[in-house]
């Protein structure tokens, strides 16, 4: 199997995201908070916060693809946002499935700051393309 990087994909590349793991049962990755991520109070943009999850599910997505299929993409996602994450710190997130199946797939990623608090639940939706 290929080795899965952000490298793979140009947007999460830009971020900084760091693939810790992935395989189709568990994909685990860190992201450095950089000012450029932030709003204006130093604190990790919604946005980056979303796209730091969507990245990591879509490789599960993808490491999950039933045989034949071609690809994956997001259908739908829900993010709660439950605590921030300061400019200079490092968040980790793991992705794991609810539900995989041959048209769709199912993953829900945790984000944690850097002392153990949660940042976000992130739940989204995986459209199996063929």
């Amino acid at each position: 199997m290929t080795e899965i990087s952000a490298d793979m994909m140009p947007f999460a590349n830009t971020m900084g995201i760091d693939i810790v793991e992935a395989s189709p049962q568990r994909v685990a990755g860190r992201l450095l908070v950089r000012p450029d991520l932030c709003t204006l109070g130093g604190t990790l943009h919604g946005g980056a916060i979303m796209a730091f999850a969507d990245a990591l599910g879509a490789i599960g997505a993808f490491l999950s693809l039933p045989e034949g299929a071609r690809g994956t993409t997001t259908l739908e996602s829900k993010t709660n946002f439950l605590g921030g994450a300061k400019a200079g710190t490092t968040v980790s997130a793991q992705s794991t499935p609810v539900h995989r199946g041959k048209r769709t797939s199912v993953w829900q990623t945790e984000i944690i700051s850097e002392d153990g608090k949660p940042v976000a639940l992130v739940i989204q939706t995986q459209l199996v393309l063929s």
